[in-house]
């Protein structure tokens, strides 16, 4: 008889990270067709299809941005020659421009790059960024009504007004001219501006289609420079301030944006903004040695470069803090100052404002965390989606704290406080599964004011409202959501083993470069690795030794594991995935691990129980009862599932290739990393690991 595994009964066990594993299916003939044709490592050529390169011309493009032929902006831009047409009269006539920015990186960096660019041109030009906390996004008709008022003829917005129907229509009311420079989604209905510029609106082929804002209004900058023959000492600046924004907004790293974020990564380090020296200066950031040794058939050329991760975590939420919890005029002046003493005195109000961002974000995280422990845990499988909403929490940092969320519940997240006693302002963040702007959509009706796209949103209401938003929410999760959905999603490249990581390896990643949205840092995996030793560090991370026993040789290498405090201590055999890094310390260089996700290995103790007994289980997986077990197959334990159907899923330890049948005469062979067997698997490990501390 079965023994069957008991919530009520079973003893507590370390927690691991609740996550879904999708290993990309391999294609070992290509890859090493690819391999060979660009002389690259097989493991690289792999991450390359997992890209979507299906063949050796793509791939030469993508690894030397450079060779992509671009076609002309302004062909592809209808609007684009009508924008420089005005902005070049406003020049001539000295007409006032007014640029309205937003409060993100993104809109900042975009506000900066025409501040400097059109001042430079001869324009008089001033700003507008509206408040978080008391315009909220984007521009309306106060600001609209103070520019007349200070007799600006010409409006320019970045990084916003693609939805600013009506600010535009009184705009156009009192006599001023607008170009609306924007990359968000394109509403149904159009502001009545006199230009609009948005990929939005061009060829879903075009090479143009991902910029963010400040990639609009670099287009337009360059584009009105040159038509005035005007770019000497202006391309470089508005380079850096390109790359600093469409990185720090999380654009797609493919197309012009590829091209252009790789040579303002190597620009960076010796741009003569005072700005972007004082930001580096501040944070510590360090230029790194792109070069792979003396190899002279390498495609990598950049002897100094930051890398993406340098913005992503460094540079950018310096910028992103000021515009949650800041005044955006400390970041304008810091980008468009040309004293240094300014730039550090505005770069260390930056990194003050960061660490204050930093506390609120820790404690709110915290309370969120104890006030689902204490209100939601138990609910979640049936609820499908979490609704945090608490008073006093700051609306500028809490949609970072509903990614944390995201991060550790694996379900849907909407967040909010209190603006006053009546209503409630909040952020939300979803799971692939789960579309955000549509879940908006269905609460329409108990909402104020709302927006997103599939992955993230913001929304207002009612107060009176949050029990029915609650409810409505909850309906709409189960409608698109399944339990195994409730788990983050983990994609991972490829396996590879701790004997090929090298410098020679990871230089050779650093062809994908720049990594970002749609070209992702790459994500590998090992099985059974030995964890040899553990600590805590900082703020709850955990610092290991990991080890790998290959032909009876011991590799060992160094981890890190963010934020992990609530799964230390972990086992000593798991599998685990990571991206790899490179640690500078006291002059020397290695690659170290950055640890992304952990599970029970297929070759735990589980397999070797002494002396040798079957272990058996029960387990629901997808709503459906499965029994499991280890067993002995001749000399070998192996784990086998069964289905309600009497079908069985067997596997041994250290093998890819599994058989599933009604009979092992009559079963075929499976690859048992895919998700659909992995997750089944991972299921039975832990019901029989559970079982086994009973034991």
């Amino acid at each position: 008889m079965l023994d069957v595994v008991r919530p009520e009964t079973a003893k507590p066990r370390r927690r691991l990270p609740n996550q879904r594993w999708q290993i990309y299916p391999q294609n070992a003939e290509f890859a090493q067709k690819l391999a060979v044709a660009s002389n690259i490592s097989p493991i690289v050529s792999q991450l390359l299809i997992n890209r979507g390169i299906e063949t050796l011309e793509a791939a030469q493009t993508f690894l030397e941005p450079e060779s992509l032929i671009l076609p002309a902006p302004l062909e592809e831009f209808p609007d684009l020659a009508i924008s420089v047409e005005l902005l070049q009269n406003a020049i001539a006539s000295e007409e006032k421009i007014a640029i309205c920015g937003d409060y993100d990186a993104d809109g900042m960096t975009s506000t900066a790059l025409l501040l400097r660019s059109l001042r430079a041109l001869g324009a008089k030009v001033d700003y507008a960024i509206p408040s978080r906390m008391h315009d909220g996004y984007g521009i309306n008709k106060r600001i609209v009504e103070e520019f007349h008022s200070e007799g600006v003829s010409l409006i320019l917005t970045v990084d916003n007004g693609i939805s600013a129907v009506e600010p535009i229509a009184r705009a156009r009311e009192l006599g001023l001219k607008v170009i609306v420079t924007d990359h968000h989604d394109i509403p149904q209905k159009l502001p009545a501006a006199n230009a609009i510029l948005n990929p939005k609106l061009i060829a879903e082929s075009s090479p143009y289609r991902g910029v963010a804002g400040v990639g609009v209004a670099y287009i337009l900058a360059v584009s009105l420079a040159q038509q005035l023959g005007e770019t000497r000492g202006l391309i470089q600046p508005m380079l850096a301030l390109f790359t600093l924004g469409t990185i720090a907004d999380l654009a797609p790293l493919t197309g012009v944006n590829r091209r252009w974020v790789k040579r303002g990564l190597q620009h960076l380090p010796k741009s003569h903004l005072p700005g972007i020296q004082a930001l580096i200066q501040i944070a510590g950031v360090q230029a790194r040695d792109g070069e792979l040794g003396n190899n002279p058939k390498s495609k990598i050329q950049n002897p100094k470069s930051l890398k993406p991760e340098d913005i992503g975590f460094r540079l950018g939420p310096r910028i992103n803090a000021i515009g949650r919890i800041g005044d955006p005029q400390i970041v304008i002046d810091l980008l468009t100052t040309d004293d240094m003493g300014i730039a550090l005195e505005r770069a260390m109000q930056c990194e003050g404002v960061n660490q204050q961002r930093q506390e609120m974000c820790e404690q709110i995280e915290q309370e969120a965390i104890a006030y689902v422990e204490t209100e939601f845990v138990a609910s979640l499988q049936q609820d499908r989606v979490l609704v945090v909403i608490q008073p006093n929490w700051h609306h500028g940092v809490i949609g970072i704290v509903a990614s944390r969320l995201v991060e550790r519940y694996g379900v849907p997240v909407f967040i909010g406080t209190y603006e006053d006693e009546t209503h409630i302002r909040g952020s939300a963040r979803g799971i692939p599964e789960f579309n955000v702007f549509e879940g908006l959509q269905a609460c329409h009706d108990l909402l104020g004011k709302y927006g997103g796209h599939k992955a993230a949103g913001g929304y207002s209401l009612p107060a009176q409202n949050l029990s029915a938003l609650r409810s409505r929410l909850i309906e709409f999760a189960n409608q698109c959501l399944e339990p195994q959905h409730l788990k983050p999603l983990l994609k991972i490249d490829t396996q590879v083993n701790f004997s090929e990581i090298n410098h020679q390896l990871y230089q050779q990643l650093n062809t994908l470069h720049p990594c970002g949205i749609d070209n992702p840092d790459p994500v590998f995996w090992t099985p059974n690795v030995q964890v040899v030793e553990q600590q805590i560090v900082g703020k709850g991370h955990i610092k290991l030794t990991l080890a790998q026993t290959i032909d009876h040789q011991q590799y060992k290498i160094k981890a890190i594991a963010w934020r992990w405090r609530d799964y230390y201590p972990l086992p000593s055999r798991v599998d685990v995935a990571y991206k790899l890094r490179e640690n500078n310390f006291n002059g020397n260089t290695n690659i170290e691990m950055e640890l992304i996700g952990v599970r029970l290995t297929t070759q735990s103790h589980l397999f070797f129980t002494s002396p040798p007994r079957p272990l058996r289980a029960t387990f629901e997986y997808k709503q459906r009862q499965y029994s499991c077990g280890i067993f002995q197959q001749g000399s070998l334990p192996e784990l086998r599932i069964k289905n309600p159907e009497g079908k069985v899923l067997v596997m041994q330890p250290g093998q890819t290739i599994g058989l599933l049948g009604n009979s092992r005469e009559d079963a075929q062979e499976v690859d048992v990393c895919q998700p659909q067997y992995d997750s089944i698997i991972q299921a039975a490990l832990q019901a029989l690991s559970v079982l086994s501390s009973e034991s």
